[in-house]
């Protein structure tokens, strides 16, 4: 005899056939995959990538390390180790193929300029990620960055059927808030020492978007950003 399930236990079984049901297959997001806005396109990095990759890296310094997490002191940095640069992009192929994350550059004319991911993507209830970004400090305060966070999210709510993003800020990173600012996402809370920036514990500001408000938002978003 079957064991019995529960109504809760149904009903999350039914969210998740759903869920599956609609979402792209990661097998079916090749290393092709292009993603385009109206002056950007997104593409994930590749081994040849590496020169325009480290370049910039390089160049913006304190600009974008002020803001991650500390490299680990044992781990070569891929921004002036090819190696270790190849072996950053087998990891995010594999992650891609395995529906975990989607990382992708940011090519303005074809030129390398930053990156937009769509992490810690989680199935089952959930049907959730994160988004992160950066840029080079040459291309900042052009809206860049928006119109990336813009293409991605259609690209989670429309091809991935996910239900909700969430973007987390250093209260005074002040060009990060200003994406979110300008995308209009929802203010959700503070949630304290919640991530490990340049060693230390650092307060995140929360905003979320769900693919409700992509619907009722996906005309006026795509009008501004693509």
């Amino acid at each position: 005899m079957k064991p019995s399930t529960t109504p809760r236990q149904r009903v999350t079984q039914r969210v998740e056939q759903r869920a599956d049901k609609h979402a792209v297959h990661p097998a079916g997001l090749s290393n092709a995959l292009r993603l385009h806005g109206r002056r950007i396109m997104l593409r994930p990095l590749v081994a040849s990538d590496f020169t325009a990759f480290s370049e910039v890296r390089t160049r913006n310094g304190r600009w974008l390390t002020d803001w991650e997490p500390l490299r680990p002191a044992a781990s070569a940095d891929p921004a002036i180790n090819t190696e270790a640069f190849e072996r950053r992009c087998v990891v995010r192929e594999r992650e891609r193929a395995a529906g975990n994350a989607y990382s992708f550059g940011i090519f303005i004319d074809s030129i390398f300029c930053g990156e937009v991911n769509l992490n810690s993507v989680t199935r089952g209830s959930m049907q959730s990620a994160t988004v992160g970004y950066w840029v080079d400090h040459a291309k900042a305060g052009h809206g860049y960055v928006p119109e990336a966070v813009a293409v991605v999210t259609r690209f989670a709510f429309e091809q991935l059927r996910l239900h909700r993003l969430e973007i987390c800020i250093i209260p005074r990173n002040a060009n990060s808030l200003r994406v979110v600012h300008k995308l209009e996402w929802r203010y959700e809370g503070c949630a304290e020492r919640f991530l490990e920036i340049n060693g230390l514990w650092e307060d995140h500001d929360r905003f979320g978007f769900t693919s409700e408000e992509w619907t009722e938002r996906a005309e006026e978003l795509s009008r501004d950003w693509l």
